[in-house]
């Protein structure tokens, strides 16, 4: 029936065929835009275990496909969360950023504590506590987000979501290969420059193929140390590749396998102290490291009634910072002239195994049955070393190991109550077990001290919506469902810890939502929620006067929020996309143990944020076609800690970018302008722990960059 027609067809089920549009050839890379591109696509998200498409989900759900990241230039997590509402990133600097959802922040700060938001590699989460790896988004098929808690599916660490990169497959059918290669001035600054490159190679023609993506990026310095009288000190390195394999067993069987490494360097952090100079006085640079390392299998069957997934993962990850923490020095026997450098380092294994066992959709019923499993072992050495005269001496050491074991099963029914309405009841019955050792080494007045403690955390996570789907298309939907983080322990200080303050608890988030989405003539598409959550003993991050971290319980609290994700498509070729997000938290039940006055709201989020894409497309004539590109996002004020004692404020400023770019579907030539009105804004008003508080610290938005890019595909 679809044989003349510009449509393809994929079998869902038994009962359902989806007909979606057939891209032109051939098909583009990730880094290129051939055809004017309709938001307002039909999307299928994987995300929540089975295919759904993105309109018929109750829940809190976007997408950004490969073709909208090629064209705002989206190079890494932290450069999409403009274009999804209530997403947010710290801007520490590359491979120390935590992303943030919905307004539910536990600090700002990386420690202990589990993240909130769950970054997964495809079907594998490839985070616990550290922060986000900054992953370069080469070669990928999406982005999906799936906002609130979502400890019924994916347990702990989805406090506030999940954040899935889904890469490209290689092709069974056809060879393909695709660079590109860019270079950029920034005002100030250095020179920055990237390339990549993929292709995929069928084997055996319908049976086995295989696909390589290799890159490198190199983002030049822009901010100048006076103190050791270097320009342009913040330059950072980023090289990494990945490989990927597909056997088509069978009509019914498929095994995927995957695996990534990156690279990151950066010779310095990317705070000042005076602004409006873009100069900072450290007496050594504070580079960081960031190594990462992923495998991963995939089995899908189809069983004629159901399906079976199968995914096991490796993670291997491996970072550490350096500091200048010549401020600490005081409690030691230390001269005044006398260099401190403190070093904290993490490495990390994963190992993740889940098993998931689903019905066929668009049955009355439909059930899903999980089995998850992960061990994880984390190092954490950390070392204040004193530079006196040239003689570097160890003034307090700490090799800590983690070990933590997660299991659990869990599932969730669907029962179409009448045309048009559908019930869902889930949940995840979880075990862990935390056991901590930490050995420490301390200089006069100190001494040595030696830490070992362990304990199992166990619970139920539910999940329950009603939706209600109209002939039309309109969904409208309620839900409520939970999160959870086990506990901890503390164990770093230069004095021995008070007892009171070895231990975290765990923490709890409660959701109750209400959203809507519907569809207008297939040029207005809208997405809504409104949310209200009860968070329980929540856990968080800081730092204590001598520049360590630690972690504790610091408050109840209860954030209201409204959402909204909008797209409009024009008759002349015009596609807008706005989101915004409003979000007011109140902190209650404060502990008197955490610090002497907590902050009214959560810190480290603003109560207001939002974006707006507009994309023009018209064809020139021939093969080629134009598209210009805007993108703004404005992120609201905010604190930068729950103690009220530290006054930093952080936020309200406006990130942008213009680009424009010609294609004949086969070469793209594309150029840029990143921050056009040259806004500073002050993006994160934190850097260094040991002399935070003592001198202001800002992060400023990179100056004006200019840019072109060239890529091709064959």
């Amino acid at each position: 029936m679809l044989a003349d027609a510009d449509c393809r067809y994929q079998i869902v089920d038994d009962r359902t065929v989806r007909i979606t549009a057939l891209p032109p050839q051939p098909d583009p890379s990730p880094h290129e835009a051939p055809r004017p591109t309709n938001l307002l696509n039909e999307v299928v998200v994987t995300a929540t275990k089975r295919p759904v498409s993105l309109d018929e989900l109750p829940a809190g759900v976007s997408v950004i496909s490969r073709d909208q990241i090629g064209l705002t230039g989206a190079q890494d997590p932290g450069q999409t969360v403009g274009q999804l509402a209530g997403v947010i990133t710290t801007n520490l600097g590359p491979g120390r950023d935590k992303l943030l959802i919905r307004g539910l922040s536990d600090g700002a700060f990386t420690g202990r504590t589990r993240s909130t938001v769950s970054t997964y590699l495809d079907n594998a989460p490839i985070n616990y506590n550290a922060p986000d790896p900054d992953l370069r988004l080469v070669d990928i098929e999406r982005v999906e987000v799936v906002r609130g808690p979502q400890g019924a599916l994916y347990g702990s660490g989805a406090v506030s979501g999940i954040y899935r990169i889904v890469t490209r497959r290689p092709d069974l059918v056809r060879p393909t290969a695709g660079v590109l290669a860019g270079i950029a001035l920034t005002r100030g600054g250095d020179p920055s420059r990237e390339v990549e490159g993929y292709a995929s190679l069928p084997i055996i023609p319908g049976r086995l193929a295989v696909r390589a993506v290799a890159y490198q990026d190199v983002q030049g310095g822009y901010l100048d140390n006076i103190n050791l009288r270097i320009a342009n000190v913040d330059k950072t390195t980023r090289r990494g590749g990945r490989l990927a394999l597909r056997w088509q067993v069978d009509d019914a069987w498929q095994i995927d396998a995957v695996g990534a490494l990156q690279h990151l360097r950066s010779n310095d952090s990317q705070y000042v102290t005076e602004l409006s100079r873009g100069e900072r006085a450290n007496r050594l640079q504070e580079a960081h490291k960031n190594d990462f390392a992923y495998a991963g299998v995939t089995v899908q069957g189809d069983l004629g009634w159901g399906a079976l997934t199968f995914s096991t993962a490796y993670v291997h990850h491996v970072f550490s910072s350096q500091y200048d923490a010549s401020q600490a020095l005081s409690l030691f026997a230390a001269k005044r002239e006398d260099l401190g450098v403190f070093i904290e380092a993490a490495r990390v294994n994963m190992l993740v195994e889940d098993v998931v066992l689903r019905s066929n959709s668009g049955g009355r019923l439909e059930w899903l049955l999980g089995a998850y499993g992960a061990r994880t072992l984390e190092q954490t050495p950390s070392s204040l070393s004193i530079l006196s005269r040239g003689r570097l001496s160890p003034a307090y050491r700490e090799f800590r190991k983690d070990r933590l074991g997660e299991y659990a099963v869990y599932g969730e029914v669907s029962y179409g109550l009448a045309p048009g309405w559908r019930a869902t009841l889930g949940g995840r019955a979880f075990t862990s077990h935390v056991h901590t050792t930490a050995d420490l080494r301390v200089d006069e007045p100190f001494g040595a001290r030696d830490f070992d403690k362990q304990r199992r955390f166990s619970g139920f996570s539910p999940k329950i919506s009603l939706q209600r789907q109209f002939q039309d298309g309109t969904l409208l939907y309620a839900l409520i469902s939970e999160g959870y983080r086990p506990g901890g322990f503390n164990s770093a200080g230069f004095r021995a810890i008070q007892t009171s303050r070895s231990t975290y608890a765990p923490d709890r988030l409660s959701n109750y939502e209400v959203g809507a989405k519907f569809r207008v003539d297939h040029r207005l598409s809208v997405h809504a929620a409104v949310y209200l959550d009860d968070w329980q003993k929540i856990q968080t991050d800081q730092y204590r006067p001598s520049g360590l971290a630690y972690t504790a319980n610091v408050a109840d609290a209860r954030i209201l929020g409204l959402e909204a994700e909008t797209s409009y498509v024009l008759p002349f070729g015009l596609t807008l996309q706005a989101n915004a997000l409003l979000a007011g938290s109140r902190i209650r039940n404060a502990n008197p143990d955490f610090a002497r006055q907590v902050t009214g709201d959560l810190p480290g989020v603003p109560k207001s944020s939002g974006g707006l894409l507009a994309v023009y497309a018209r064809p020139l004539g021939g093969r080629f076609t134009l598209r210009l590109a805007g993108e703004a996002n404005y992120v609201g004020r905010s604190a930068l800690s729950f103690d009220a004692s530290l006054p930093p404020r952080m936020g309200h400023y406006l990130r942008a970018r213009l680009t424009a770019e010609v294609t004949d579907g086969r070469w793209t030539l594309a150029a840029y302008v990143n921050n056009p009105l040259d806004d500073t804004g002050d993006t994160f008003a934190f850097g260094n722990p040991f002399s935070f508080g003592q001198v202001r610290q800002v992060t400023p938005q990179r100056p004006r960059t200019l840019g072109v890019r060239l890529g091709a595909t064959f």
